[in-house]
C-alpha cells in the first residue's frame, strides 16, 4: 500500500553517534525540475558527522532549520519518478550523486535536480558505488584547481581516507609522481592504488618529505608546515580544516590568498552531473575503483558514524538503505 512516510536517519540533538536514530519522515514529492530517487546506499562523511556534533551548527542551522535534523550527502539509487518538466532522465535509471550544501541522503527517498546526478557506473552495484561520489572532490583539486600535470611531484595527505584513495589513484592517471601520507596498517593500500611513495604520517616529519608541487590536504592541520613544501609554483588545495581551530585555521588559508605565491586553496565539493560523468568515465577506464571499508545496514547507521569517528578507516563506510 502506497504511503506517505518513509525511513530517515534523524537526530533530536546535537552530539555522539548514539543520537542518530531511524525513523520516519514525509515521502518527498518531486516539484518540478526534480525526480524522486529510491536511495540504495549512502556513505558516510566528515562534514555530515561535524555537523551531528554541533561543531559546524552556525552552518548547518542554516542549512536545516530545527530538529529533527538529517545525515547523508551523497548517494547511488534509482529513479522511480518525475517531476514535472524532467526531460531526459527517465524511471528505472540507476544513477549517482549528491544532494548540493545540505543534508537528507540517508533516507529512503529523496527528491532531487537532475544537475546533481549521472548515470552510475554499469559495472558496479549501487551499494560498492556509493563509496565513489566524494571522488569528485578529488577530480576538482587535483585536475581543476591545481591542474596538476604530468611528472609533477603530488602529496596526498590522509592517503587512505575516503578522498585520499581516489586522489592516490586519480594522481597516477593523470602522471603524477604520487606521494602518500596515510596510517601504518594501509600504507600496502595505498602502494596498490598506486602511489608511488607511501609513509606513515605517526613517523615522518613534514620537512622530511621533499619538495611538492601539488599538495592536497584532507586533513585539515598543519598547513603552514606542509605548505613550506612546495615548490616556488607549488599548489596546495586542503578541503579540510582544523575543527578545534575553525578561525584560526580559516584565517590562515585566507590570509595565503595574498601572501606569497604558495597559495592554500580550500574548497567544499559542490559537484554537477559533469563531474559525476567524468567520474563515470575514469571508472569504467579502470583508472579508479572504489574502495569499501565496511557496509552498514540502515539500522546501524549509529555504528557507521561511530566507525568513521574512531579513525583508521580506509576507504569509505557505506549505509545500504534499500
Amino acid at each position: 500500500m502506497e504511503t506517505n512516510q518513509m525511513r530517515a536517519a534523524l537526530f533530536d540533538r546535537y552530539g555522539p553517534p548514539e543520537e542518530l536514530y531511524v525513523g520516519t519522515a514525509p515521502k518527498p514529492v518531486p516539484a518540478p525540475g526534480q525526480v524522486l530517487v529510491r536511495v540504495h546506499a549512502v556513505s558516510v562523511n566528515g562534514g555530515e558527522v561535524h555537523g551531528r556534533t554541533g561543531r559546524l551548527r552556525l552552518v548547518t542551522g542554516l542549512m536545516q532549520r530545527g530538529f529533527p535534523k538529517r545525515v547523508g550527502i551523497d548517494l547511488t539509487g534509482e529513479i522511480v519518478a518525475l517531476g514535472p518538466g524532467v526531460t531526459g532522465p527517465k524511471a528505472g535509471d540507476r544513477v549517482w550523486g549528491v544532494l548540493g550544501r545540505t543534508f537528507g541522503s540517508a533516507a529512503e527517498y529523496v527528491a532531487i535536480r537532475p544537475r546533481r546526478l549521472s548515470p552510475a557506473p554499469a559495472g558496479l552495484d549501487l551499494v560498492t558505488a556509493a563509496a565513489l561520489p566524494v571522488g569528485t572532490t578529488a577530480i576538482t583539486a587535483l585536475r581543476d584547481l591545481a591542474a596538476l600535470r604530468p611528472g609533477e611531484r603530488l602529496l596526498v595527505r590522509g592517503g587512505s581516507g575516503g578522498v585520499g584513495v581516489v586522489a592516490v589513484q586519480l594522481g597516477r592517471a593523470l602522471g603524477a609522481h604520487v606521494t602518500a601520507l596515510a596510517g601504518a596498517r594501509s600504507l600496502d593500500l595505498v602502494r596498490d592504488l598506486g602511489a608511488h611513495e607511501a609513509y606513515d604520517y605517526a613517523d615522518v616529519a613534514p620537512a622530511d618529505l621533499g619538495r611538492f608541487d601539488v599538495i592536497l590536504d584532507t586533513a585539515g592541520t598543519e598547513h603552514a608546515a606542509f605548505r613550506r613544501l612546495l615548490t616556488p609554483s607549488g599548489r596546495m588545495v586542503a578541503i579540510a580544516f582544523d575543527h578545534r581551530r575553525i578561525a584560526a585555521s580559516l584565517a590562515y588559508i585566507a590570509a595565503s590568498a595574498v601572501h606569497g605565491r604558495r597559495r592554500v586553496r580550500f574548497f567544499s565539493g559542490n559537484p554537477t552531473t559533469r563531474l559525476f560523468t567524468d567520474l563515470t568515465r575514469y571508472v569504467d577506464s579502470g583508472a579508479i575503483r572504489p574502495v569499501v571499508d565496511t557496509v552498514f545496514p540502515f539500522e546501524d547507521i549509529a555504528q557507521a558514524h561511530r566507525t568513521l569517528e574512531k579513525g583508521g578507516v580506509r576507504g569509505k563506510v557505506v549505509v545500504r538503505i534499500a
